[in-house]
C-alpha cells in the first residue's frame, strides 16, 4: 500500500475568484465531493483519492494505492472526473500519518464525507490505536543514493564484508524484474543504535534503487520479550507495509536464562506468523542485540523455510580499528595524533560503540586541550556527579545509624551502579535495570525494618523507585485460606507495591514444611512476580539466619533472583552504648558518668542471652529507665527538681535484670 500527496496549479485563472462567497465555495465543495465519490466508487478500493484543499489556485490532494500502478494516469483521470485542470503537477510519497491528518483535513472541509470511513475501507483504522493496546510504530521515507554512495557508507561499518556481499547481490540482479516477491529477508544483530539504523537503510535504499521495493516508506517498531499486543494491529501494520518494509527490533535485554528467552516465545511466535502471511510482499528486518542466541533460535524455529541474510556487527582491532578512528576523525574535520591510537589495546577487540566512545573521549579532551586551550581547566560536568553524594535526607538518616556496615556498603553499591550506568553508558558499559531483590538476615532488634523502610526512601530521593514506600506482609497477607486464593492475593500486593518495596517478614513462614502446600504455590507465585516486576518492585525477605537458608533451597529459581544478600549482625557492648546515647539525645536526655558504666555492663551481660533484642532491647531499657526517674523524682522536693534532674538518668533509674531462679529437679521417694 502507499500513499501519496499531489498538488497543481489550476489553469482556470478564475477559480480563486469568489471563494470569499460562502455560497460559492460550498458549490465548489459539493460539486468536488459528490464527483470524488462517483470516481472511488468505480476504483472498487483499489485506490483512493481526494482533494484536501482547493481554496485557492493551489490544488492538494492525497492518494491511497492498494495495487501497484501508474499513479500519473490514476491522477490524470481523477481531475478529469471531478472537472480540475491543473498544471505543473507534482507527486511525493508520504507517510500514513500525514495521510491520516490529510484526510482528517479533507473531511473538515467536506470535500469528503467521512475521513474514518476511507480508512476503515481499506483496514488502516485499526492503525489509529483503538483496538485493545494496538501497537506503537513509527514511518521514515526513503531518502534516494546512488550505487556509489551506497557502497562508500557500507564500508563505514564493522559487517562491511557480509553487507556489502548482499549489495552485490542486490544490484546484480535486474531492476526490471516484475516479479512479486523476496528471495531473503534480513537479520541485523549489533547493540549500536546508528549502526542497525544505518544498516537497514543501505540495504532498503539498494533494494528501491532495484525494483526490489516499491515504496520508500518503511515502518518500524520495538517488541520485548512476553510483551503483550494486539496481533490484529499488527497484520494491519503488514497490510498497510504492502510493497514496503518493516523493521522489528527485538528487545531481548537479556537472554542468558533459558526461561527469560522462553517467556517471549509467544510473542516471536506471532512476529514470525504474521511476518511469513505476507513475506512475498513486505520485506521484513529483524534487529536482534549482537549476543541473543536464545531468542534467535526460536525465531529461526518458527520461521520455516524463509530465508534469512544476517549481518552481525565484528570485533575489529589493529589496522581495522585504526582505519575506523580515522574515518571518524575525518568526518569531524580534525587530525589523529599518537594519542588517539595509545588508546587501543593490543590484541583486544572493539565494536563500533567502544571505539565511538574511545574516539569521544579523545575528541572531547581534543577541543579543551588543542583547539580551545582556554577551556583545559575546566572540569567536566561527570567529574562533579561522580563526586556528589547521593540525594535525600534518608540516606544521611541511614549513615548517621550505629553499626550497620554492611546494609550502609550495599545500598552505597546499588547506588553507585545506578550512578556509573547514567556515566559510564558512553563507555560501553551496557545499561539496563538488574533486580534488586534482597535478603535481610540478622535477629530481632537489628534494624532490618529500619533499613528497609529507608532503603525504600533513597531509592525514591535518587529515582531509581517512582513511589518508594514500603509494604510489610506476612504469610498472613500472602497465603489464602483455600485452594486458588494464594496466586491472586500475592499478584495483589505487587501491584500495590509498584514504585516501592515489598518487605516479606519472616519469609521462611511461607514454606511451612509441607511440600505442595499453600506456602508452596506462594513462593512460585512471588518468584514468577519478582520477574515481571523487577523494573518496578523491589523484594526484600528478611529473617533469622539459620532459617533463611531453608527458605532459599525450596525453590531453584528464587536464589538466582536475589541480587544482595545482607547480613544484620548482632550489635557489640560499644555499640549498644552508642544506640543507647542516641535514643536518649531524641527523648532530650542525657547519662550521668555512673550511669554509663551500668548501662555498658548491663548490655555486655544482656548479649549473652539467648533471647538478646539488639537495639530494641536497648529501647526497652532506657523507657524503663524514664519510668523509674519518673518515680524518683516524685520522691524528692517538687521546687527543689531543676531541668537539669529532669534530664538526667543516673545509675540508680537504671535496673539490672532479675536473676532467673533454677527450678529443682522433683525427686521420687525419700531423702536422707
Amino acid at each position: 500500500m502507499q500513499f501519496y500527496k499531489f498538488e497543481g496549479i489550476t489553469t482556470d485563472e478564475k477559480w480563486s475568484e469568489g471563494n470569499d462567497n460562502r455560497r460559492v465555495m460550498y458549490e465548489k465543495t459539493e460539486k468536488i465531493s459528490i464527483k470524488t465519490g462517483s470516481f472511488n466508487q468505480l476504483e472498487k478500493r483499489k485506490a483512493y483519492l481526494f482533494v484536501n484543499d482547493a481554496s485557492g489556485n493551489l490544488v492538494t490532494g492525497g492518494i491511497i494505492m492498494n495495487t501497484h500502478a501508474d499513479v500519473f494516469n490514476l491522477v490524470s483521470g481523477y481531475l478529469q472526473t471531478i472537472e480540475l485542470e491543473l498544471k505543473d503537477i507534482r507527486l511525493e510519497e508520504i507517510t500514513f500519518s500525514t495521510l491520516r491528518n490529510m484526510l482528517a483535513g479533507a473531511c473538515r472541509k467536506d470535500y469528503i464525507n467521512d475521513d474514518d470511513e476511507v480508512l476503515e475501507q481499506f483496514d488502516l483504522d485499526k492503525l489509529n490505536g483503538r483496538y485493545g493496546r494496538g501497537i506503537s510504530f513509527g514511518e521514515h521515507l526513503l531518502e534516494d543514493s546512488n550505487k556509489k554512495a551506497v557502497y562508500k557508507d557500507a564500508a563505514r561499518f564493522l559487517a562491511k564484508d557480509a553487507l556489502i556481499s548482499e549489495l552485490d547481490r542486490i544490484y546484480a540482479g535486474s531492476s526490471k524484474q516484475n516479479v512479486v516477491g523476496h528471495p531473503v529477508h534480513y537479520l541485523i544483530q549489533t547493540d549500536d543504535r546508528e549502526t542497525r539504523k544505518g544498516m537497514f537503510r543501505i540495504i532498503l535504499q539498494a533494494l528501491y534503487a532495484n525494483n526490489r521495493l516499491h515504496n520508500k516508506r518503511y515502518c518500524f517498531l520495538n517488541f520485548r520479550p512476553g510483551e503483550n499486543f494486539s496481533s490484529m494491529v499488527y497484520d494491519c501494520l503488514y497490510k498497510s507495509a504492502v510493497g514496503g518494509a518493516i523493521v522489528v527490533r527485538y528487545l531481548a535485554n537479556d537472554d542468558t536464562e533459558d526461561d527469560h528467552a522462553s517467556c517471549g516465545r509467544e510473542t516471536i511466535e506471532t512476529l514470525c506468523e504474521i511476518m511469513k502471511k505476507y513475506r512475498n510482499q513486505v520485506l521484513t528486518v529483524f534487529c536482534l542485540p549482537r549476543e541473543c542466541t536464545a531468542s534467535k533460535d526460536i525465531f529461526y524455529e518458527n520461521l520455516g523455510n524463509t530465508s534469512i541474510v544476517e549481518f552481525k556487527e565484528e570485533f575489529v582491532s589493529g589496522e581495522c580499528a585504526k582505519g575506523f578512528l580515522k574515518t571518524l576523525a575525518k568526518d569531524s574535520r580534525i587530525r589523529t595524533d599518537k594519542k588517539l591510537f595509545e588508546k587501543l589495546e593490543n590484541g583486544k577487540g572493539y565494536l563500533t560503540t567502544d571505539l565511538h566512545n574511545l574516539f569521544d573521549d579523545w575528541y572531547n579532551n581534543k577541543l579543551k586541550t588543542a583547539v580551545y586551550p582556554q577551556y583545559k581547566d575546566v572540569a567536566t560536568v561527570k567529574h562533579e556527579v561522580i563526586k556528589a553524594a547521593p540525594k535525600g535526607s534518608a540516606y544521611n538518616e541511614l549513615k548517621q545509624m550505629i553499626g550497620l556496615g554492611e546494609a550502609k556498603r550495599v545500598i552505597d553499591q546499588a547506588l553507585n551502579y545506578y550512578k556509573a550506568q547514567k556515566l559510564f553508558a558512553d563507555k560501553g558499559m551496557k545499561t539496563d535495570h538488574p533486580a534488586m531483590h534482597m535478603i535481610f538476615t540478622g535477629n530481632p532488634g537489628t534494624a532490618k525494618t529500619t533499613v528497609a523502610r529507608l532503603f525504600a526512601k533513597i531509592m525514591k530521593e535518587n529515582d531509581l523507585l517512582s513511589k518508594g514506600n514500603l509494604i510489610e506482609v506476612g504469610r498472613g497477607d500472602l497465603v489464602g485460606k483455600y485452594v486458588g486464593w494464594t496466586a491472586p492475593t500475592i499478584q495483589k500486593k505487587f501491584k500495590e507495591a509498584q514504585g516501592s518495596v515489598l518487605f516479606i517478614d519472616e519469609a521462611y513462614s511461607l514454606v511451612d514444611d509441607r511440600n505442595g502446600s499453600f506456602g508452596d504455590e506462594a513462593i512460585n507465585t512471588i518468584v514468577q512476580e519478582m520477574e515481571n516486576h523487577r523494573d518496578d518492585v523491589v523484594v526484600i525477605f528478611a529473617g533469622y539466619p539459620d532459617k533463611m537458608e531453608g527458605f532459599l533451597q525450596k525453590n531453584p529459581g528464587l536464589r538466582s533472583r536475589i541480587a544482595y544478600h545482607v547480613p544484620f549482625d548482632d550489635y557489640d557492648t560499644e555499640s549498644l552504648c552508642e544506640i543507647a546515647k542516641l535514643i536518649a539525645k531524641q527523648k532530650g536526655l542525657k547519662f550521668t558518668e555512673e550511669a554509663f558504666e551500668k548501662l555498658s555492663g548491663l548490655f555486655n551481660t544482656a548479649r549473652s542471652e539467648s533471647d538478646f533484642g539488639n537495639g530494641r532491647y536497648v529501647r526497652n531499657v532506657i523507657e524503663k529507665a524514664k519510668m523509674a526517674q519518673a518515680t524518683r523524682l516524685l520522691t524528692m522536693n517538687f521546687d527543689s527538681i531543676g531541668n537539669d534532674d529532669i534530664t538526667t538518668i543516673t545509675a540508680e533509674d537504671i535496673e539490672l535484670p532479675k536473676a532467673s531462679a533454677k527450678s529443682k529437679a522433683k525427686q521420687i521417694g525419700f531423702c536422707a
